[in-house]
């Protein structure tokens, strides 16, 4: 089987959440005439829930309701939000373009020696697929990012910590998990891939370094480039020898050793 590898999008192929996601949430409330105005406490407390839509849905309290005039009906509601995150999608997308959001530390490295080495790329996100795609041309380039399959957004009805997104990128890849390593950055997604069986590397991001990594084959900074942006290594179960970056060989490692999920 082939090997693959397969990354989250949001703080792990750039650290979008803080810088990208929030302040064009931010941008749309205030065009929609909405007195909303989400700070990094309460976006980081958002997080636990999975997608941009579900964060959105939050917003139809009752009193918010009553008070902002906004529908009732569930329906209406529904399209309200979808035109919403449609809005929001493009601000974020725009922020891309413009290079606000560059890709983290060690990502274009690791994906040209996983191309070079033959591996299949995936991407598993439960943002917007326009959203996906803008970050990962900008964090690898057109010619890597071509490579990639990408499962977003609202493929899958469960979203993460939920392992239905990984469960269907196995089933469309036709890989078997022991052939698959995954890259993420929080714990929902963490929880996603261990449910689906797939060993995990975390590369922690600026909203998720406080979290629970229980389970992960290892928890880093980031992937890490020499010399200038070098990982940190903050658990290694397994004890893998890296000296400042993680190369596709330690990615390898997991794939092929003999320690099981936990």
């Amino acid at each position: 089987m082939t090997p693959t590898l397969i990354f989250d999008c949001d703080g792990v192929l750039a650290d979008t959440e803080r810088d990208g996601h929030l302040p064009a949430f931010n941008q749309t409330f205030a065009e929609a005439g909405l007195p909303i105005h989400w700070s990094d406490e309460e976006y980081g407390n958002l997080l636990a829930i999975g997608g941009g839509k579900e964060r959105l849905a939050t917003v139809f309290t009752p009193v918010f309701v009553e008070t902002a005039h906004l529908p009732t009906d569930p329906d209406e509601q529904k399209d309200l939000i979808a035109r919403w995150h449609k809005a929001k999608t493009a601000h974020y997308t725009t922020m891309v373009a413009d290079g606000v959001l560059p890709g983290r530390p060690g990502i274009a490295r690791i994906v040209a020696e996983a191309s070079a080495a033959g591996w299949g790329l995936a991407v598993a996100s439960t943002s917007a697929e326009a959203s996906v795609r803008a970050v990962l041309e900008h964090a690898v380039g057109d010619e890597l990012a071509t490579q990639f399959t990408v499962f977003a957004g609202d493929v899958v009805p469960a979203k993460k910590p939920a392992p239905d997104i990984y469960l269907l990128a196995l089933r469309e890849l036709g890989v078997h998990p022991e052939d698959v390593v995954v890259v993420e950055d929080s714990a929902n997604g963490l929880r996603a891939a261990l449910g689906a069986g797939l060993r995990t590397v975390v590369t922690v991001s600026s909203y998720t370094a406080d979290e629970d990594f229980t389970g992960a084959s290892l928890v880093v900074s980031s992937l890490g480039d020499l010399p200038d942006d070098p990982a940190t290594v903050l658990d290694n179960p397994l004890g893998l020898d890296i000296d400042g970056q993680v190369a596709l060989s330690h990615l390898d490692h997991l794939r092929t050793g003999s320690h099981s999920v936990r």
